[in-house]
């Protein structure tokens, strides 16, 4: 069965930091473009970053930039987010997502075909 599964969100305060996981099953991340999106409440899906295939390129919406780190384990064939500095809102509803192709279309993976359940993310105090 191919599936992406999430973990690691939570409430956290602002300024805290969170790490989000995500494992694959059925499929290799090596050679896959791979991301991060998410859903605030009432706002549609926006992407947050993206690392590449192949040359480990890592892209990033403005409003994260500098805050957030895509990464990759390939021995555990699973993703991270780490966030930092986290905002009220960053609050959402995170989706790992991972394309089949090898590279990214600005900051997110080219024609996702594979996302996670979604893991839902607070920052309040």
């Amino acid at each position: 069965q191919l599936q992406l599964v999430e973990s690691g969100g939570g409430v956290v305060q602002p300024g805290g930091s969170l790490r989000l996981s995500c494992a694959a099953s059925g499929f290799t991340l090596s050679n896959k473009a791979i991301g991060w999106f998410r859903q605030a409440p009432g706002k549609g899906r926006e992407g947050v970053s993206c690392l590449s295939g192949t040359e480990g390129v890592t892209n990033y919406a403005g409003s994260v930039k500098g805050r957030f780190t895509v990464s990759r384990d390939n021995a555990k064939n699973t993703m991270y987010l780490q966030m930092n500095s986290l905002k009220p809102e960053d609050t959402a509803v995170y989706y790992c997502a991972a394309s089949l192709f090898y590279y990214c279309s600005g900051y997110v993976p080219r024609d996702a075909s594979y996302w996670g359940q979604g893991t839902q993310v607070t920052v309040s105090s």
